[in-house]
């Protein structure tokens, strides 16, 4: 087994779901491929990842055990294993920035942020942990809205040469001025906004693919979430959404025959149910016409534990980073970043992307020589060939 040093940022429900189904994997193996896109990924199985450097700002988490952190509340997915051993990994206090929105201090203490009551972890301090865990990819966990938080840890594993796969709807992998630098540190970078595995998102693009392919005119669709974990509660704001109705909203647009206007699509989250916890349930409706302009409409309810939905995306894309490590390809996985996410820098249909992330995971052998990694400049490695 080769571990994959993995770092992450928020200790919240997509962690607790990735690190669960990490020690599910590895305690039964024999199922193999239930509940996965990949069992084996490029020679990585998903009880290769390791958690090895983790941080979060709730002294419900802070100073704990990852492995005990996870079942710490306001986290509330669904527990499907309970047995995850101690790891040795200690929570870390992070960098709060603009983390948390205002609304959320002073709420039931089941639902709401609890700041720790350590000081705050500077730069300094989480480039040295990353560098003594030996941690090799970053994954970020914050809540939606955290541009500021999310770009000091980015520069903080450009800094400590940490890949990147970047979960949330802030807008790195898609920016040209963060791939570039990656590119530039020799260092893999997959985003933006992971599509869940089998989610609202990617429902709606197959079936405004579907659409597309039978000839049907798509005139109106909405998209309607509603949940009760603390990333529903976090979004209540709206002040915190541009980017996630911006990820959410292009994500369907790229694959319409045509660009609907802006008043005929609605994407995005709806409301806070507190009693749904980590379920989230998804309203599409879909208005258009068919042969002989005759109308036609689609409404579907979509009901899902809402992180280890994540969680099953997560999985691959931290085994893609790791295999482009392997193989010293830098800057943005395309492949990867288009299959695992809404906002990636260059969307393509989920049948395109499927196709790309699998010539990706089969392309080089997962370990190169020295001699063959260094015969192509990192900066202009993407997909093998």
């Amino acid at each position: 087994m080769t571990a994959i040093r993995t770092a992450i940022v928020g200790i919240g429900n997509c962690a607790s779901a990735l690190i669960q189904g990490v020690h599910f994997y590895r305690e039964h193996g024999d199922m193999q491929a239930q509940g996965l896109m990949h069992w084996d990924l490029g020679g990585y199985l998903p009880s290769d990842v390791e958690v090895v450097a983790a941080f979060d700002i709730d002294r419900r988490k802070v100073g704990r055990d990852v492995g005990e952190a996870i079942f710490q509340p306001p986290n509330c997915t669904k527990i499907f294993h309970r047995a995850v051993p101690r790891s040795g990994t200690i929570v870390q206090m992070g960098r709060l920035l603009d983390g948390i929105p205002a609304h959320m201090n002073g709420l039931d203490e089941d639902f709401c942020f609890a700041p720790s009551t350590e000081p705050e972890a500077g730069r300094e301090n989480i480039i040295d942990v990353l560098r003594e865990s030996g941690a090799e990819i970053l994954v970020n966990f914050l809540p939606v809205g955290s541009q500021q938080a999310t770009e000091f840890y980015v520069e903080c594993a450009l800094a400590a040469e940490v890949a990147v796969v970047n979960c949330i709807p802030v807008f790195i992998a898609s920016d040209p001025e963060w791939a570039r630098r990656f590119a530039a540190k020799g260092l893999p970078l997959i985003g933006d906004d992971v599509k869940s595995q089998l989610g609202a998102t990617i429902v709606h693009r197959v079936l405004t693919d579907l659409f597309r392919q039978r000839g049907v005119e798509l005139e109106r669709t909405y998209q309607l979430n509603t949940g009760g974990n603390t990333d529903f509660l976090n979004m209540l704001d709206r002040t915190r959404l541009a980017s996630k109705k911006v990820s959410k909203t292009e994500a369907v647009q790229a694959v319409a025959a045509k660009r609907l206007e802006d008043r005929n699509i609605h994407i995005g989250p709806s409301d806070y149910v507190p009693w749904q916890r980590d379920n989230k349930i998804g309203f599409i409706r879909m208005e258009g016409t068919i042969f002989g302009a005759v109308p036609i409409d689609l409404e579907l309810r979509l009901s899902v534990e809402d992180s280890p939905n994540s969680a099953g995306s997560v999985i691959d894309m931290i085994r893609c980073a790791r295999l482009a490590l392997d193989r010293r390809q830098a800057g943005v996985l395309r492949g990867p970043s288009a299959c695992f996410c809404k906002h990636p820098p260059e969307q393509f249909t989920d049948d395109e992307a499927f196709r790309m992330v699998s010539k990706f995971i089969s392309g080089p052998p997962k370990k190169l020589t020295l001699p063959q990694a260094l015969c192509t400049e990192p900066e202009k490695m993407t997909e093998p060939r």
